[in-house]
């Protein structure tokens, strides 16, 4: 019965669409604009920098505590808190069941859980951004890197499969992305 609790309290966490509302808060539905995504990276290019750091601020924050609630039930608990807030991200109660790509929200989630390999994972992310200018690739080879991390650092073996799920969530998040990369009609980040 706890694990439902700690189940539903993160997910209603990971539901809240931090990149929607500022943009809402500013008279634009952020689901028309740039990539129509809710993330950071497109409340950046509508919005500009400050509100972009905003929104990557609230979605890293919303996975960090919804796992440091679920850990205070024990290890289990923090995992089903990391993954619950990541559904909830992704396919959030508050917007009809639309949401994210996870990567922010992930990052938030694997800073608690697996600090060592999520700060393995961002520096990839950091390389291949800075290599590439794609906001996208360099989230989904981070993402393809954190259960290597996870598994290189010797975390349980429940975090490496849920690391695992969760790159294979956040890749597949990032299908119609894949696409634009594959035909070179992506946008660089500038």
């Amino acid at each position: 019965m706890k694990l439902i609790g700690v189940a539903l309290i993160a997910y209603l966490l990971g539901s809240f669409p931090t990149g929607y509302l500022l943009a809402r808060a500013r008279g634009i539905d952020i689901f028309q604009h740039g990539s129509g995504n809710i993330g950071a990276t497109n409340v950046w290019r509508t919005l500009g920098p400050a509100f972009g750091l905003v929104a990557l601020a609230g979605d890293v924050g919303k996975g960090a505590v919804a796992v440091y609630l679920g850990s205070r039930a024990g290890e289990w608990s923090a995992v089903v808190a990391g993954a619950s807030a990541l559904v909830g991200h992704s396919w959030s109660i508050f917007l009809r069941f639309r949401g994210g790509k996870t990567i922010a929200t992930a990052l938030g989630v694997f800073l608690m859980l697996t600090p060592w390999a999520a700060f393995g994972a961002l520096g990839v992310w950091a390389l291949v951004f800075a290599l590439s200018r794609y906001v996208s690739l360099a989230s989904i080879i981070a993402a393809g890197s954190l259960p290597i991390f996870i598994a290189a650092f010797d975390y349980a073996w429940p975090c490496i499969l849920f690391g695992t799920l969760a790159a294979v969530i956040a890749i597949y998040r990032h299908r119609s992305n894949i696409r634009r990369l594959l035909d070179g009609s992506e946008h660089r980040f500038r």
